[in-house]
């Protein structure tokens, strides 16, 4: 797999992991153009680490993944460190991912791709455990990837929806903080 700069990374063999589509890749990065330099990057259910590589490679100063596979966090150290650069850190976290938001409660991320297994039901307890944790900064947003057909993308308290795109079989839904003064 490719990322960034056309610089390759490593990825699990099979269907351990769901790679994000690099079109769908591209079109985040675009969206969010200006606002991962020096950014704070959260990456839940990380897989091969690719997104949290192009965060890197697109300038994020601090990149924290959680995975649930120890074999994918292996890839992911060694992805990142391939592309990072001495002044960004990062880290790795192995684990479930509703325990470790917790275990990292007090952090704020200034964004944050979530990428579960589409049959999965971590979608509602993520992202509650996120607005709970006050995890986001408050001028931050949430990238949700979903399959269209068969996620309906869910109110939280404290967040709100605020833009949806969908690429064939991958959708994406946004969510930022309510903002405390409406």
């Amino acid at each position: 797999m490719r990322i960034h700069g056309n610089r390759q990374i490593k990825t699990l063999p099979g269907l351990a992991t769901r790679p994000t589509p690099a079109r769908v890749r591209e079109a985040l990065f675009n969206i969010w153009q200006g606002k991962i330099v020096d950014c704070r990057w959260l990456d839940l259910c990380a897989g091969s680490g690719a997104m949290g590589a192009e965060a890197l490679c697109r300038g994020a100063a601090f990149v924290l993944g959680i995975e649930q596979s120890s074999r994918a966090c292996g890839i992911i150290q060694q992805n990142w460190q391939r592309v990072a650069q001495p002044e960004q850190k990062f880290q790795v976290l192995r684990g479930d991912v509703v325990q470790r938001l917790k275990d990292i409660s007090g952090q704020q991320f200034d964004r944050m791709y979530f990428d579960p297994p589409y049959a999965s039901d971590l979608y509602q307890p993520v992202l509650k455990a996120i607005a709970h944790y006050q995890l986001l900064n408050p001028n931050g947003e949430i990238a949700v990837e979903h399959n269209p057909n068969t996620w309906e993308p869910q109110l939280i308290p404290t967040l709100e929806i605020c833009r949806q795109k969908i690429y064939g079989n991958t959708a994406i839904t946004f969510y930022s903080p309510i903002s405390s003064d409406e």
